[in-house]
């Protein structure tokens, strides 16, 4: 069982902001046994709102509203997109990206799955620097401007860039052999698992103003799974 109060980045009297784990829900599962980062804000405080969501295999930084006025401060800060998102994504890809814009419409479809459609999507647009190239990955910062799902993932593999182990979107998986052909051994009768298992995206920081107009931002560090990735990606470049 997770601790809710270990995934505490900041608190005060209106907003809770946690690094939030991968493989868990930001709102309800359809699992209702299984636990969501509501039903934990639920647990700890009286009347907790989610301000807004990550994908279930998605790590980072999450808002928290603790009252009703919070939540309305902070949606509205989202509404006129005055709040600052920075992701960190792992791809396959090695183009360096500088500044790139991407603004290529989003429509969701019926099993929640979403693809880039010119003449029914909504406006999407997201911002891509490439942060360091790797022998065989690079890390990306990605800006959204607009909040749409999975924007920053079919945006990415739009342009060739799709994230490592994204197969929705066609990212691939990598391989500690990939690496270090020459000295990789596996044993007998067992199959290699990818370096990630998850979609590597993480939601790096985020900022906004608070109650009383004072800006902060809160960055999430990497989970282990996404940290051994780029330690991998480092030693072997």
């Amino acid at each position: 069982m997770l601790n809710f109060k270990e995934l505490i980045l900041f608190e005060d009297n209106d907003f809770l902001l946690i690094n939030k784990p991968y493989g868990v829900s930001t709102l309800d599962d359809r699992d209702i046994t299984k636990q969501n980062i509501l039903k934990m804000a639920r647990a700890y405080t009286p009347d907790p709102q989610v301000c807004h969501r990550l994908d279930k295999e998605t790590s980072g930084v999450l808002a928290i509203a603790k009252n009703p006025e919070a939540y309305r401060h902070l949606s509205m800060q989202f509404e006129n997109r005055e709040v600052v998102k920075i992701y960190h994504a792992v791809s396959a890809s090695k183009q360096k990206l500088d500044n790139r814009l991407v603004e290529l419409p989003i429509l969701t479809l019926k099993d929640g799955n979403v693809k880039i459609d010119r003449a029914e999507g909504k406006l999407a647009s997201t911002i891509f620097n490439t942060l360091k190239v790797y022998d065989q990955a690079s890390l990306i910062a990605c800006f959204p401007i607009t909040g749409r799902m999975h924007q920053i993932r079919i945006h990415l593999a739009t342009i060739g860039s799709a994230i490592l182990a994204d197969s929705l979107y066609g990212g691939k998986d990598l391989f500690l052999s990939q690496m270090k052909s020459k000295n990789f051994n596996l044993k007998n009768d067992t199959e290699e698992q990818p370096i990630i298992k998850r979609v590597a995206l993480h939601a790096f920081s985020l900022t906004f103003n608070k109650m009383d107009g004072t800006s902060i931002e809160t960055k999430a560090p990497y989970p282990k799974d996404f940290s051994v990735l780029i330690k991998l990606l480092e030693k072997y470049s």
